[in-house]
C-alpha cells in the first residue's frame, strides 16, 4: 500500500505540475530567477546596495535560488527549469515519509503522504519559484534525522552533525525554520534531564555553532555587520508596520489570536489532518510506543507558534495566515494525523466522532470545500457502521474488508481519503490556464527575438518581468513600454512598434483587481492603425507603427 500510494502521489504531483503551470507569479519568484540568473552566469554580487537603497531579505535565501542556478546551467533559463527545484523538494517530502514508514507504519506512511502531498496548496506551490515547500522539505529531513540520530545506538556524532547541516539548509531557504526551535529546545532539554543523547546533542551543537560562526562572519566580512539578515528582516517588517495588527490593523488582534486561525486552517482543508491528529492524541495510551507522540509534539509546537508567534523581534506582529505560511506545519501534522487513521482502521473506535467533527466543517464552510468534509465524513460514519456490524457478524459475507484491523479496511480507508483529498487538485487541473504564459513566451521568442528591434507596448504585468522571457538577455534593438505610453514614446526614423495583447492577463481577477484596470477594447481603441502579426490561443501580437 505505501508503494502504490507513493506512486500515485508522485504521478499525481507532477500532473498537476504540468496541467497547471501559469509561470511567474510575482515578484518573488522573478527576483528569485534572477539572483539564479546571475549566479549561473557569475555576475551575483553578494555585497547589499551601496547606497543602503534596495534591502531585499531573498537574497539571502541561497538555498532556494542557488539549485535553480545549477539547472539553469544545464536546460537554460525557462518557467520550468525555475520551478523544477519546488517541485522535486515536494516530491522529496513524499519519499522521506515512504522511506521511513512504509514497512514499520505501512497505514500511516500512505496517510501522510496523502495528506501532505495531495493538500491543494502544497500542489499550488510546486508551480511557483518560492522558498516554502522547500523549506518544508529541510524541515521533515530535519524532524526525521532528529528522531531516528537520537533512536539510533550506531554513529550518533554523525547523526548529529547532520542534524545542524540540515537546520542550516533550512536557515538559507527561509527564516521559519525557528518555528522549530521550541520544540528543539523541548527535546534539548528532556535528553539532558534524563541523560540520554548525549554524543549526538554535542555533535549537533557543535556543528551548529561553527555553521553559524562562520555565517555570521560572512556577513562581518561582506556587510561589515555580523547580524546583517536579522537587521535586513528587521528593516522588512519596519517598512511594513503600517499594514501590521499593531498599527494599521489593531482592532483585528484579538480575533487573530484567538479563532481566526482555526477558521483559517479549516479554510484551507486541513480540518480533515487537524482531527485525526486529536484522534491520535486522544488514542495513544491505547496502542503500543510508536512515534505518534514525537509528531504530536512537534505539530503541537509548531501550531502555538504560527498561532501566536510575531514575524518581528522589536515589536509584536502575528504570523500572516495564508496558505504557505504552513509549510513547516504540515509535515509534523500530516503524520500525526496519519498514526490517527492508523489507530482508527485497527479498532474502528472514533469513526462517528471523526464524522461529526468533518460534518461540522463542512457545515461551517458551507463552500465548494464542504465536499472533501462531506465526503469523508459519509465515508467514516459508513465505516464505523460497518465495523460494528462485522464485530456482531463475524461471518457475514464481506466482513473481511469492513472489519477493523484488516488489510482490506485500511486499503478502503486511504482510497477514500485519495479520491475525497484529490477533488479539488483535478477540478482546477481541468480548468483553462489563466495566463496563457507558454502561448506568450512563443510569441516572444518567434517574433520579438533578435536581430528584431523597436517598442514593443505590454501591459503592466509583463512590463514588470519581460527580461525572464530572455533569459535575462534582452535583444539590445528592443524596448519595451506600458500601453498608456503608446502617445508620448518617441521613436527613431525607421523604428516600428508592436502591440502585444494577451487577453488571458487581461482577464485575470487576480491582476485586474489591483495592477490592471484596462480592457483588450480599451487597448485596442489605443492603436486604430494596426496589423496582426501572429496569433498564439489569446495572445496577439500586432504591428502598429
Amino acid at each position: 500500500m505505501p508503494d502504490l500510494t507513493l506512486l500515485f502521489v508522485v504521478l499525481f504531483t507532477v500532473a498537476y505540475y504540468l496541467l497547471t503551470h501559469e509561470g511567474l507569479y510575482d515578484l518573488d519568484d522573478y527576483f528569485y530567477a534572477r539572483y539564479a540568473q546571475q549566479l549561473a552566469s557569475g555576475t551575483f554580487r553578494v555585497v547589499p546596495d551601496p547606497q543602503g537603497l534596495l534591502h531585499d531579505p531573498l537574497k539571502e535565501r541561497w538555498l532556494i535560488f542557488g539549485p535553480v542556478a545549477g539547472l539553469y546551467r544545464l536546460f537554460g533559463v525557462n518557467i520550468i527549469s525555475s520551478t523544477l527545484w519546488p517541485l522535486l523538494a515536494t516530491v522529496g517530502c513524499a519519499v522521506v515519509i515512504w522511506r521511513r514508514y512504509r514497512r514499520r507504519e505501512p497505514v500511516v506512511a500512505a496517510a501522510a503522504m496523502l495528506l501532505l502531498g495531495l493538500h491543494y496548496f502544497t500542489l499550488n506551490l510546486t508551480n511557483y519559484l518560492y522558498p516554502d515547500n522547500i523549506l518544508m522539505f529541510w524541515c521533515l529531513c530535519c524532524a526525521m534525522v532528529l528522531l531516528h540520530g537520537r533512536q539510533m545506538p550506531r554513529r550518533p556524532l554523525a547523526w548529529g552533525v547532520g542534524f545542524a547541516l540540515l537546520n542550516f539548509a533550512a536557515l538559507l531557504s527561509k527564516e521559519t525554520i525557528v518555528y522549530y526551535l521550541p520544540f528543539y529546545v523541548g527535546v534539548l532539554g528532556r535528553d539532558v534531564w534524563r541523560g540520554q543523547n548525549g554524543r549526538f546533542w554535542s555533535a549537533a551543537l557543535l556543528g551548529g555553532t561553527v555553521l553559524v560562526a562562520g555565517y555570521l562572519a560572512f556577513y562581518q566580512v561582506f556587510t561589515h555587520d555580523a547580524l546583517y539578515r536579522i537587521h535586513l528582516i528587521e528593516h522588512t517588517n519596519e517598512f511594513l508596520k503600517e499594514g501590521n495588527f499593531l498599527l494599521g490593523n489593531r482592532a483585528a488582534l484579538l480575533a487573530r489570536v484567538t479563532y481566526q486561525p482555526l477558521a483559517f486552517l479549516v479554510g484551507t482543508g486541513l480540518g480533515v489532518a487537524l482531527l485525526l491528529a486529536v484522534a491520535a492524541a486522544l488514542g495513544r495510551r491505547q496502542h503500543p510506543p510508536s512515534d505518534a507522540g514525537f509528531w504530536l509534539a512537534l505539530a503541537a509546537s509548531t501550531l502555538a507558534f504560527y498561532w501566536l508567534g510575531s514575524t518581528s523581534l522589536s515589536q509584536y506582529n502575528p504570523i500572516t495566515l495564508l496558505p504557505r505560511m504552513t509549510t513547516p506545519l504540515l509535515p509534523p501534522l500530516c503524520l500525526a494525523a496519519g498514526f490517527g487513521l492508523r489507530d482508527f482502521v485497527r479498532t474502528g473506535r472514533g469513526g462517528g466522532w471523526l464524522a461529526l467533527g468533518l460534518l461540522l466543517c463542512a457545515g461551517w464552510l458551507h463552500n465548494s470545500l464542504s465536499i472533501l468534509y462531506g465526503g469523508l465524513a459519509l465515508y467514516f460514519g459508513a465505516a464505523a457502521g460497518l465495523a460494528g456490524f462485522a464485530l456482531l457478524h463475524p461471518t457475514a459475507v464481506g466482513a473481511a474488508w469492513c472489519r477493523p484491523g484488516t488489510g482490506a479496511f485500511a486499503a478502503l480507508a486511504v482510497v477514500a481519503l485519495a479520491a475525497m483529498l484529490a477533488v479539488r487538485p483535478v477540478y482546477f487541473m481541468q480548468k483553462p490556464r489563466v495566463s496563457a504564459h507558454f502561448a506568450q513566451q512563443r510569441i516572444l521568442r518567434q517574433h520579438l527575438a533578435g536581430p528584431v528591434r523597436g517598442v514593443v507596448f505590454v501591459d503592466e504585468f509583463l512590463l514588470g518581468n519581460y527580461d525572464f522571457s530572455y533569459g535575462f538577455r534582452v535583444p539590445a534593438g528592443l524596448r519595451f513600454r506600458r500601453y498608456a505610453a503608446a502617445d508620448s514614446v518617441q521613436l527613431v526614423p525607421g523604428e516600428p512598434a508592436w502591440l502585444l495583447l494577451n487577453h488571458a492577463t487581461l482577464t485575470n481577477d487576480e491582476l485586474t483587481r489591483k495592477l490592471i484596470r484596462y480592457s483588450a477594447p480599451d487597448v485596442l481603441a489605443r492603436f486604430p492603425r494596426r496589423q496582426l502579426v501572429a496569433q498564439d490561443g489569446r495572445v496577439e501580437l500586432y504591428r502598429v507603427r
